[in-house]
């Protein structure tokens, strides 16, 4: 990998990849075994991607993104005494000892899931191209202009270069001034909400199990990492917000411990807090003339059903198959039959889920009787019907296409 081009390189490249977050690094890793020559522009310093600061988020990774990021050299990376397994994940509703229960034991595996903090993804995923002569990183950049034409596409960028390729790639977060400027509308749902997220520990095992409690004013979900922590994930209105981040760490804690009813014993704070707002996005086609959406360019999920990265990874995954198929056919990469090939297959993955999620989300959301009454009733229908707890699981954890991962 180049951290940039010299000024003898040519500004034309195979594929442009706008963002340097871990979904467009991914992609730019699953094409680095070919001889595309790749340019992945990000407008954070190199020395934020090779060491990016904490930020309180932690990801729950199905089993398909375990294989993918096995298959790019991305998992090694990932120190193990920080990948967490999640065992068992129960819902729970209201004040009602009554949960949704889902296990590992019908899946043929150790775990449902992964839990890895969002920072060591980040860093994994940038480490992952290093060795990549085909890659160029140019950081500190931005993208000022995106055009295409026929034959290519084109960037202006903010250090007075122009770059073009045959294909744009756009990987720029949920609110990509790309994906607007390509003229792509998303569908854009604010929830009004706000995530809190944070670290605690506690003197109870946790037994690897991830909890979603749905009370009646927030949301709490309280994730299991090794050792005796958890990763807490508080969801409210965005107006509760500065009241929750004033606590100091004591009054903190004791509410915690009293939404989670002492299931964890006391409770204790482990560093900052951190505030991310909720806006869901989808974007009306991942592809134009020349150019594909990617990650939470393309959909940008509510972490409820901890969907996001993983789709990112995915569409990563899809994407780069579509262009080494069409290049071990002798096909244009930037066709439109490409990319409308991509954007059907990742539709068909996200839509349903992204739709469910959001109706999920409302209707744990609604403090109307109907709305808790049918809240109640989800919960049992999901334990007495197999086939539905069974296809939830299946959806959670990405399990079917994974048969054979260890």
């Amino acid at each position: 990998m180049r951290t940039k081009p010299s000024s003898k390189s040519s500004f034309f490249y195979d594929v442009i990849i706008i963002g340097g977050g871990p979904a467009g690094l991914s992609f730019a890793r699953a094409l680095a075994d070919t001889n595309l020559k790749i340019c992945v522009i990000e407008k954070q310093s190199e020395k934020i991607l090779a060491s990016p600061p904490e930020d309180g988020r932690d990801i729950a990774l199905t089993h398909l993104s375990l294989k993918i990021m096995k298959e790019l050299d991305i998992w090694p990376e990932i120190p193990a005494k920080e990948i967490s397994p999640i065992r068992e994940a129960r819902v729970l509703n209201g004040t009602s000892s009554y949960f949704l229960g889902f296990d590992s034991q019908n899946t043929g595996k150790e775990a449902l899931g992964y839990l890895v903090p969002n920072y060591l993804i980040r860093r994994a995923a940038y480490q992952s191209i290093q060795q990549w002569k085909n890659i160029d990183l140019m950081t500190d950049v931005s993208v000022l202009d995106s055009s295409t034409d026929a034959n290519k596409g084109s960037v202006a960028l903010s250090n007075g270069m122009t770059l073009t390729a045959p294909l744009l790639v756009a990987a720029d977060s949920r609110f990509s001034e790309t994906r607007r400027k390509m003229g792509i509308p998303a569908q854009m749902r604010d929830f009004g909400r706000v995530v809190i997220v944070g670290r605690m520990e506690h003197d109870l095992p946790h037994n690897h199990i991830a909890y979603e409690c749905f009370h009646y004013d927030q949301t709490l979900a309280i994730l299991p990492m090794n050792r005796k922590q958890s990763s807490i994930v508080i969801t409210l209105p965005a107006d509760k917000v500065a009241e929750v981040m004033a606590m100091d760490e004591e009054e903190f804690n004791t509410d915690i411990e009293i939404r989670f009813e002492s299931r964890l014993g006391s409770m204790r704070r482990i560093g900052k807090l951190h505030p991310y707002p909720l806006v869901a996005v989808y974007a009306d086609k991942f592809y134009a003339n020349r150019f594909a959406l990617m990650g939470d360019a393309a959909v940008g999920m509510h972490p409820v059903t901890a969907h996001g990265f993983n789709f990112g990874l995915r569409g990563a995954d899809t994407l780069a198959r579509e262009i080494k198929s069409a290049l071990h056919l002798g096909l244009d990469i930037g066709a439109e039959s490409v990319l409308e090939a991509y954007h059907t297959q990742h539709r068909r993955a996200t839509h349903p889920i992204y739709l469910g999620t959001n109706a999920l989300v409302w209707l744990y959301t609604n403090t109307h009787g109907p709305a808790k009454f049918l809240r109640s009733a989800l919960l049992k229908a999901g334990n007495i019907l197999p086939p539905v707890r069974s296809l939830i699981t299946g959806q959670l954890t990405e399990t079917p296409r994974n048969k054979n991962v260890a």
